[in-house]
């Protein structure tokens, strides 16, 4: 196990730079998510971390050692991809046991290193078996098991769960968490899912456009987003804004007044950002225009119109309204979020 820091890391390709000196610091033991849309560069950025890429500037230390000039077999890390990369001639054990064969493992050694991970997965039953013969549950697992028997001081995940149905998914974070867990290794994992980084991670990094927007814990991000890209990337459905301007009587939008806490400081550009779970049904307040009612069990998300502005809200009621009454709403201002024209955090 080691502690990763990355020092102004950058990456350019030509004259096209994609990072832009990413500053992070991954504790000893810590499960660390890179998160972000598609093209961000989260999946460079640990494909350097890895040694598969080149940097550029910057620094990458892995257990206090700088490890940019050293080949990835030497910087004592595991790899899990997206795609499994599992030898389709070679069984369960083999695929398992081939990394402590290219380091010349002894034959009893490998077989139970092989055995430890296997009965570890859930994969005892499966070590004849051809990557064919699997599900995708399985495979990932096996490929999960090819990096556990090295023992690295660090596991690198690249979107390792996105080939899997729904309902997997599910199930295999439950694994991913487990095994980090009981194994206390070091863990960057990479994702475009923020369902993924909340559940998982003991801190997010939430990357855009090459930059670091925000470092936290899953729920600081979630409650304090430091600026319109985190708040409108965590949390889902995503959080409500409203563009308008702070005046004492409310915030003052397209069609409507929104309520404010007491004290709130004028401005005349401002973002009103409000969560869909933080809107509750009321006999009076915010008037709304019921536009879709959609019943998802155990609660009921609503699309409507407050204002010349469309709104989310997802309430525990069970919502019998149709398209085009009104319903009226209360805002819990103890979870308002407020936004410069800027999209940095004003409140």
């Amino acid at each position: 196990m080691a502690q990763v820091t990355l020092r102004t890391v950058a990456k350019s390709y030509g004259a096209t730079q994609v990072l832009h000196g990413i500053d992070i610091d991954i504790a000893d033991g810590e499960f660390v998510v890179l998160v972000g849309p598609s093209g961000c560069g989260k999946s460079t950025l640990l494909r350097m971390v890895a040694g598969l890429e080149t940097i550029s500037g910057g620094a990458v230390e892995i257990g206090g050692r700088v490890v940019n000039d050293l080949e990835p077999k030497d910087r004592d890390i595991a790899m899990v991809f997206q795609n499994y990369a599992l030898y389709p001639h070679m069984t369960v054990a083999a695929n398992m046991g081939l990394s402590l064969e290219h380091r010349g493992g002894g034959k009893a050694e490998i077989a139970e290193r092989v055995k430890w991970a296997a009965d570890i997965l859930g994969l005892s039953a499966l070590l004849d078996r051809y990557p064919r013969q699997l599900s995708g549950g399985q495979r990932q697992r096996v490929a999960m098991g090819r990096a556990i028997v090295r023992n690295p001081q660090v596991f690198l995940f690249d979107e390792p769960l996105s080939n899997l149905d729904a309902k997997l998914r599910v199930v295999m974070r439950g694994e991913i968490k487990g095994l980090h867990q009981r194994l206390g290794v070091t863990t960057l994992y990479v994702t475009h899912d923020q369902i993924e980084a909340m559940t998982m991670a003991d801190k997010i990094v939430v990357m855009n456009a090459g930059r670091v927007e925000q470092i936290g814990a899953p729920l600081d991000l979630y409650d304090r987003p430091a600026n319109l890209f985190v708040a409108g990337f965590i949390g889902s459905p995503a959080m409500n804004f409203i563009e308008g301007r702070v005046t004492q009587e409310g915030f003052v939008a397209d069609g409507a007044t929104l309520p404010l806490p007491q004290g709130t400081a004028p401005a005349d550009r401002a973002v009103y950002g409000i969560r869909p779970e933080h809107l509750a049904l009321a006999e009076t307040g915010i008037a709304a225009e019921v536009l879709l009612v959609e019943p998802m069990g155990s609660e009921t998300q609503v699309t409507m119109n407050v204002g010349a502005h469309q709104l989310i809200g997802v309430f525990r009621e069970r919502l019998k309204a149709q398209p085009g009454e009104i319903i009226h709403l209360q805002a819990d201002l103890a979870n308002l979020h407020l936004f410069a024209a800027d999209g940095t955090r004003i409140n």
